[in-house]
């Protein structure tokens, strides 16, 4: 049985992967808007009806107005903006956040997919909130390094065209505390206080890693917290929990931010040195970070392989 699938925002970074995932599955009928009609909001809902499974790759404002046009009930929505993601309406659509999470995806019609820096750190901090290792009244803090295609067509460019030596460094960003990503990094970690989250873009294309620093209240807390990693993460196959202490890593002496680039895998790290530890996560932005989040949530409603085309 084919399924048909329409990208509503397919020009930009994120749509563009998810129709480079779809091009060889033989189930899929990807339905396609005529450029000179991308505006048109009578296509827009035609097509968005059509669809069993429709991709909003579009601003915060133009996703909610893509969602109103949708009268279909059998349309199921993935949202790949920011602004669906801690409504109580919507699923969010990482499945290994918790138990119950793959069966709501299958059921829901209205799936809101993870922002890239947010899956590294829900996936990081959810299950020691769970466990009782983290409070969820704990002040965190977290650093996100990641490749400039996150930040969509014109950073891109603004990179590719070279000539800017202040794009030579990393730079951080979102200097006033307020990055988008922060609301859904709270409600789906189940903490209470707002962490305090540093973003940096830098000179690679794609990749991202985000990084917890913790002060342990006893130095055993780090064998503890990397036990309930294992035992939250185990069986899944595009989460990696990666050795305490990981020894190539150390060896080396960097930490390779890059080395998930291509897969729907997120690498877990614990490093510890006495009662300090950092916590970190590891994914491609453009892969588990977005488009191959998407997909995998679109395969698991549709009731296909979670890993099918990833």
């Amino acid at each position: 049985m084919k399924h048909t699938v329409f990208v509503d925002g397919q020009e930009g970074t994120t749509g563009l992967r998810i129709h480079e995932y779809l091009a060889a599955r033989a189930d899929i009928d990807v339905l396609r808007i005529a450029p000179e009609l991308r505006k048109d909001a009578n296509e827009r809902a035609r097509l968005l009806n059509a669809a069993d499974v429709a991709f909003l790759c579009l601003p915060d404002a133009a996703a909610i107005e893509a969602a109103a046009l949708v009268t279909n009930p059998r349309t199921c929505l993935i949202d790949a903006s920011t602004a669906h993601r801690i409504h109580p309406d919507w699923r969010f659509g990482l499945p290994e956040l918790a138990a119950g999470q793959r069966e709501a995806l299958r059921t829901s019609k209205r799936i809101a997919n993870p922002g890239c820096h947010a899956s590294a750190f829900i996936l990081l901090a959810r299950p020691l909130v769970d466990a009782g290792l983290i409070a969820p009244e704990q002040a965190l803090s977290a650093t996100s390094i990641t490749g400039y295609s996150g930040g969509g067509k014109k950073m891109i460019e603004q990179y590719e065209a070279g000539g800017d030596a202040k794009l030579l460094s990393p730079r951080p960003y979102a200097l006033g505390l307020a990055h988008k990503h922060i609301p859904e990094m709270m409600v789906q970690s189940g903490l209470r206080t707002k962490p305090v989250f540093m973003p940096i873009v830098s000179s690679f294309y794609k990749g991202l890693a985000v990084t917890i620093p913790l002060q342990l209240a006893d130095a055993g807390d780090a064998e503890r917290i990397h036990a309930a990693f294992q035992k939250r993460y185990d069986g899944e196959r595009f989460v990696r929990v990666m050795p305490l202490d990981d020894a190539a890593t150390l060896a080396d002496g960097f930490f390779d931010v890059q080395a998930c680039n291509d897969t729907n895998r997120v690498d877990l790290f614990v490093f510890r040195n006495g009662q300090q530890a950092l916590l970190m996560a590891r994914l491609d932005n453009l892969g588990k970070g977005a488009s191959g989040a998407a997909v995998q949530c679109m395969n698991l409603h549709l009731g296909c392989d979670e890993g099918l085309g990833l």
